[in-house]
């Protein structure tokens, strides 16, 4: 039996004491892809109001908050979605395997209030991440970036414009002359071993292109995951991150920490280097036991706290691209 297949042997015996519940399937992992042209997803160009031309410039950004994972993500002229979570107080997240978790908060949006979409950008197919009420109300055509698990289970529920990314791949999104591209990047959501049990998932790198083709900003998203090794590689491809979204919260299952907590957030701070970070996914589900507080007491601690950027559900982060790197 070799290496990887001993892994997984493993694996599922551990998930015979009952950590079956922690995932949706067993979705095998993808081969790391080689450097190549990313693919590009053509978008139609908004109708602005008034025949008004599109403004001079470097562009303007924002994060708005809605809860949980969920955040939407304005850069230039693209509009993205991340990890619909759209479920209320006391509604169910659903784990699989018959595993359930209660929401404690309220989105501050629901799908209906959301601005006109580019595209959903998601870390992986878990009910506190892509929750039924995404299923039902998301449009069926709008284009979901994400894991080649995630795009299969997505299929299968009639979403029809899905891109499968496996670690280090791109895809680019463009409006007119705008291009957008993401990347998709190492994220392990457990332990050795055990994670293998888990829904696929990943981290992402979004860059907003200059006109020459450079990035001229760029985010960093961790999606779930723990401090693993491969994450060391990130800083080293793609330096001089403006903001990083970090799901935090420290969940646990089975008392098995599946997400980064307050002291691996920092070390997340400390290796990726973002400019600023906003810390999220963190008191939704009562599976999170980490808590914010204790997030920004070790931030604190480490004298990181300068680069944190606290958001609660509904605020919004804005800024500019600086006009240097617009050419």
């Amino acid at each position: 039996m070799d290496i990887d297949l001993r892994r997984r042997h493993c694996a599922r015996l551990l998930l015979g004491g009952g950590l079956a519940g922690l995932g949706l399937g067993w979705p095998g992992r993808a081969p790391r892809a080689q450097a190549e042209a990313p693919p590009v997803l053509r978008l139609p160009l908004p109708v602005a109001p008034g025949g008004a031309p599109a403004p001079a410039g470097a562009p303007q950004g924002s994060v708005l908050f809605i809860g949980t994972a969920t955040v939407v993500l304005q850069l230039g002229p693209f509009t993205l979605l991340t990890d619909p979570n759209f479920l209320h107080r006391g509604d169910h997240a659903h784990l699989g395997y018959g595993i359930h978790s209660p929401r404690q908060t309220d989105p501050a949006l629901t799908i209906e209030q959301l601005p006109p979409l580019d595209a959903v950008l998601l870390s992986h197919y878990h009910g506190d991440h892509f929750d039924q009420v995404a299923e039902q109300k998301l449009d069926k055509l709008l284009p979901i970036v994400s894991t080649p698990h995630a795009v299969r289970q997505l299929a299968q529920r009639g979403f029809r414009s899905l891109h499968g990314l496996a670690t280090w791949q791109a895809i680019e999104l463009e409006k007119g002359a705008a291009r957008l591209r993401i990347t998709a990047l190492p994220a392990r959501h457990g332990p050795p071993v055990l994670h293998a049990a888990l829904p696929e998932t990943m981290g992402s790198l979004v860059e907003l292109l200059a006109p020459g083709g450079a990035p001229a900003w760029r985010l960093y998203i961790s999606g779930d995951t723990l401090i693993h090794e491969e994450l060391a590689e990130i800083p080293r491809r793609f330096p001089d991150i403006d903001l990083a979204l970090l799901h935090l919260g420290g969940t646990r299952l089975f008392g098995v920490l599946l997400t980064m907590d307050a002291a691996q957030g920092v070390q997340a701070l400390r290796l990726i280097q973002p400019r600023r970070a906003i810390p999220i996914h963190n008191d939704d589900y009562p599976v999170f036991k980490s808590s914010l507080e204790e997030f920004l007491a070790a931030a604190r601690a480490a004298g990181l706290q300068d680069k944190v950027q606290v958001l609660r559900a509904g605020e919004r982060f804005s800024f500019a691209v600086p006009a240097e790197r617009w050419r």
